[in-house]
């Protein structure tokens, strides 16, 4: 597939088609107040750090998400156990603040369902990296989802996030890309993402009953969602693995 990448910067007249682009996202990972209120702002205040790619008959198959942040600022120093959610508070509250980042975080790399399994995710990748170094930037970081830890929900983040084929390259497809750009594990997010609702909003996005006391598999889910009847909600705490990619 012959693709063409740009950043919104370049194009801005392309910010609906990118925005609108259809994802493969289940409903409930899209429920996180943190990203509600900030995931929508890249687009329009950080254009310069939303690429996309075009197909050749110009149809948008692919987009990547950064955002700038200060981790050497008082109080960080360390990339956050709160992950993907506190990255972008950072982000933005520096953006707000009008100080120097110093450093490029990933937030997504979404490929359309009908371009998926071209190997776009990789050169979306890239294309991130690359942007970030044009930019003067010499480290990307990144709380990546493992893309096959769904299919584990009872295994610890840290045991799966380390375990390595007998090739000796990492088990995650979604970590492995990672590292075969350069990056390597730098530590867990155990809270990367947090979404709370009601037994009734869990029971719409999912389809289950949600009516069981304990942990509860949700297909698409990294761990198990936590059910409390009695108490009338349930609550999803993602984990995400943090690798650091030098430039």
């Amino acid at each position: 597939m012959e693709l063409k990448v740009s950043s919104l910067a370049e194009r801005p007249e392309m910010l609906e088609r990118v925005v609108d682009m259809a994802d493969t996202w289940p409903e409930f990972m899209v429920q996180d107040l943190v990203g509600n209120a900030h995931y929508g702002r890249i687009a329009r205040e950080l254009p310069e750090y939303v690429l996309f790619a075009e197909d050749e008959t110009g149809e948008v198959v692919a987009h990547a998400y950064s955002v700038p942040f200060v981790l050497a600022a008082e109080g960080r120093g360390r990339l956050p156990a709160r992950g993907w959610d506190e990255v972008l508070v950072w982000a933005f509250a520096d953006q707000r603040a009008g100080v120097r980042p110093d450093t490029v975080s990933a937030i997504s790399v979404v490929i359309a369902p009908h371009a998926q399994g071209a190997g776009l995710s990789a050169r979306m990748l890239s294309a991130m990296r690359d942007n970030a170094r044009a930019h003067g930037f010499s480290e990307v970081v990144a709380p990546v989802r493992p893309s096959a830890k769904h299919l584990e929900p009872h295994t610890p983040i840290e045991e799966y996030a380390h375990r390595v084929r007998p090739d000796g390259l990492l088990h995650d497809p979604w970590l492995r890309v990672h590292a075969r750009a350069g990056a390597t594990i730098d530590s867990i997010a155990p809270a990367s993402m947090t979404v709370a609702g009601s037994l009734d909003q869990w029971r719409d996005w999912t389809g289950l009953p949600f009516d069981t006391q304990g942990d509860i598999e949700v297909p698409g889910a990294l761990v198990p969602v936590r059910c409390e009847p009695e108490r009338g909600y349930a609550v999803y705490v993602e984990p995400n693995v943090w690798m650091r990619h030098p430039l």
